[in-house]
């Protein structure tokens, strides 16, 4: 069974929402953020956690680790754009980072 195409939403509004984000460079609509931990285990720790909810949602983030650092880029494809299911992510991500994440 096919879901209805994911609506949009405004990207700036949602930012207004999410500390931390910012617009993606570049002409795609997305948003982005860089994630710091400890060490190397407390990010892939983190990442683990994150591919949980994404596998769950079947939404997959674009992402890049080098040890500590995480860069995560957050659209939705199918939509040319921000969703619902972006903010859903990326507050989750928040969350998880601040360890307060259920």
């Amino acid at each position: 069974m096919r879901t209805a195409k994911a609506e949009r939403v405004d990207v700036q509004a949602a930012l207004e929402q999410l500390p931390g984000w910012s617009r993606a460079p570049g002409e795609r609509e997305a948003i982005a953020r860089s994630y710091r931990f400890g060490d190397f285990n407390a990010a892939w720790g983190w990442m683990s956690r994150v591919a949980l909810l994404a596998e769950a949602l079947d939404h997959h983030p674009e992402w890049f680790n080098v040890y500590n650092r995480v860069e995560v880029l957050l659209t939705t494809h199918d939509a040319d754009g921000v969703t619902e299911r972006d903010l859903r992510m990326a507050r989750f991500m928040d969350a998880a980072a601040e360890g307060r994440a259920t």
